[in-house]
């Protein structure tokens, strides 16, 4: 562990009421060795049907305007002083890692899947306003699959709720029906694409860098195999962000974009993108039709 991760998981803190104030933020790589290690059976959690009543919080958190800059080239968005929609569940990101790799959290984080997020964005948030992030994990409940809960992250400035992030998480568990898997054949026809973008191997590398998330699924041909994929495959929030880029410059002040992630975009590929008047919007396999992503703004 090196010096500055050593230093941030000593780092001070204070509890009341169930909310914990971290003094700064977690250090995601050394969080990430963490859960690899919780992998194994002697150090994995409690396991069980409880969920941590805790919140953890951290105050006066400000934009790294270089750090910006390079989000908004990784995914697509023009350089700007306004946080895109999706920028806060980034700054919210090492919270969230910190209450899913303590070892009062039910399941080892590593292995969990992204499927759904739901982000509410209350106003524009300028870059050089100051934050205060917290994180909790609420109702975790049964799936056809296993269970699920959420991650709920909040952004407040000065007093006001400016953001909004809700992200499931599903548990695969043995379930009584086999898991509840489709038929091949009740997929529906993929919708008309007004566009197609080439998704380099780099962008996993690249969005690791500036998000924090570096699951090993995501940067390395051999993680990506010890979790069943041929390939690393593309973040699920990378993909969400680079949809709203392309709906950038149409989208209203104040909203809510929900995305459902579906199949997962093995890198290198090609996807289409398609959106329609109503607001809704996907992503799938240019050739294939294969859904990766679907999402609709309110």
């Amino acid at each position: 562990m090196g010096e500055c991760e050593e230093r941030a998981q000593r780092a001070p803190q204070s509890r009341a009421n169930g909310v914990i104030e971290l003094s700064e933020p977690p250090a995601t790589g050394a969080l990430y060795r963490r859960a690899a290690m919780g992998m194994l059976p002697r150090l994995r959690g409690r396991g069980g049907d409880t969920l941590p009543e805790v919140e953890l919080m951290l105050r006066g958190v400000t934009v790294d305007r270089a750090h910006l800059a390079a989000y908004d080239r990784v995914c697509g968005f023009r350089l700007a002083d306004t946080l895109p929609a999706t920028y806060p569940h980034i700054l919210a990101f090492p919270l969230s890692m910190r209450l899913m790799s303590a070892s009062e959290f039910p399941f080892p984080v590593v292995g969990m899947v992204h499927i759904a997020n739901r982000i509410t964005v209350e106003r524009p948030i300028d870059a050089g306003e100051t934050l205060d992030l917290s994180v909790r994990a609420v109702d975790l409940r049964p799936h056809e699959r296993g269970r699920q809960l959420d991650v709920v992250a909040t952004a407040w400035a000065s007093g006001e709720l400016v953001w909004r992030g809700v992200s499931t998480y599903l548990r695969r568990e043995r379930t009584a029906d086999g898991g509840g898997r489709r038929e091949p054949g009740d997929r529906p026809r993929p919708p008309a694409a007004s566009g197609q973008w080439r998704v380099e191997p780099r962008v996993g590398t690249d969005y690791a860098a500036v998000s924090g998330d570096h699951n090993p699924i995501h940067t390395s041909r051999v993680g990506a195999r010890l979790f069943g994929f041929p390939r690393p495959i593309a973040h699920g929030m990378w993909s969400k962000a680079r949809c709203l880029a392309g709906l950038e410059g149409r989208l209203p002040e104040a909203y809510t974009v929900d995305v459902a992630f579906k199949l997962p975009i093995l890198l290198p590929a090609t996807v289409a993108f398609s959106a329609s008047p109503e607001w809704d919007f996907a992503l799938h396999d240019a050739r294939s039709g294969r859904p990766h992503l679907t999402g609709s703004v309110r």
